[in-house]
């Protein structure tokens, strides 16, 4: 087995253990695409692909197609919520099987129908977890990995290290992908030496040439340091990690009693997590393509303390490929 082989990369089907996580609006079809041609695993967001960066989700998905032939992810959110986006999420599932994308990331819900459409296919599928109990139930509706995401995630992060995830889930028997933290090479490969089978990042990512957001969304990670990073729960009513500024101290990070109530309850969680998300969506959306304005903000994670500096996502791939190559000699 070379240094780049794991149990990830067989199912994945790619050369290195790495992942370009899928991130609304940041995932457009060029970066997921250069990603995936370098050799690493680019995952695709539906969303991002048919509302942010293309006329529609098979638009995006022709686009990324025409760069590259090679192995492709999608993410695929599975929490009940509207029957309309629960009925959109698996047409665009079809779609991108008809695509040739064998590899899922599901999160938030129940993934059983995903796997049983995917590997009916001969896809895989991962889940997105922040502890036990919920690979345990993933686990049972047929994943086939896990997507590990530690306190040191952008957006939603769990809460604890990547060390300590991994003693957690290491029993399971699945590989485990840590997600969260990774923004240099160095961090790369004690993730892998911690014994994941890959590490899936997302704010290196933004910082690439291929990334088509603002300006300043770039420029924010590169001059961000980790104590920069913030939790909220304005976003969609679970911690999410986002970049602090003069805006987030004015709206503060907790949730109101009315709003912390009804996240509470089993009955109307749903739909204040989906009112949550659809304001949450138009201002993500604008801020990373038009720049920081009133009411925006930089989703991002503790990795911003190794990013120095903005590179083609090809050359990002590549500097974590030699990285591995070089500590194994």
């Amino acid at each position: 087995m070379t240094p780049h082989e794991t149990a990830f990369t067989k199912d994945a089907g790619v050369e290195v253990p790495l992942i370009c996580g899928a991130m609304y609006p940041c995932s457009n079809p060029e970066l997921v695409a250069a990603v995936s041609e370098a050799g690493a695993l680019g995952v695709i967001q539906p969303l991002s692909f048919a509302y942010v960066h293309g006329k529609s989700f098979k638009d995006g998905l022709a686009r990324a197609r025409a760069i590259t032939s090679k192995p492709l992810g999608f993410n695929a959110i599975v929490e009940k919520s509207v029957k309309s986006y629960e009925d959109r999420m698996r047409r665009w599932v079809d779609e991108a099987l008809e695509a040739d994308v064998k590899f899922y990331v599901t999160a938030l819900g129940n993934p059983r129908w995903v796997c049983d459409v995917v590997h009916a296919a001969g896809g895989v599928v991962y889940h997105d977890v922040t502890e036990k109990r919920w690979a345990d139930k993933a686990l049972d509706e047929g994943v086939d990995g896990l997507i590990c995401v530690n306190r040191r995630a952008g957006g939603h992060a769990g809460a604890e290290t990547p060390q300590a995830l991994f003693e957690e889930l290491s029993g399971l028997g699945v590989p485990l992908v840590c997600a969260g933290g990774i923004g240099g090479e160095k961090d790369y490969v004690e993730a892998l030496q911690i014994g994941y089978a890959a590490c899936q990042l997302g704010t290196r990512f933004i910082a690439t040439h291929e990334c088509e957001v603002h300006q300043t969304y770039r420029d924010a990670i590169v001059d961000a340091e980790e104590e920069d990073i913030v939790l909220t729960h304005r976003l969609s009513g679970v911690p999410c990690s986002v970049i602090r500024t003069p805006l987030i101290d004015k709206m503060g990070t907790e949730a109101g009693p009315i709003a912390r109530w009804l996240l509470r309850n089993r009955k109307t969680r749903h739909w204040m997590r989906t009112l949550y998300a659809l304001r949450s969506l138009r201002s993500l959306k604008r801020s990373s393509r038009e720049g920081l304005g009133y009411k925006d903000v930089y989703q991002a994670g503790k990795s911003v303390a190794g990013v120095e500096e903005i590179l083609p996502a090809a050359e990002v791939v590549r500097r974590f490929r030699d990285a591995l190559v070089t500590q194994t000699r």
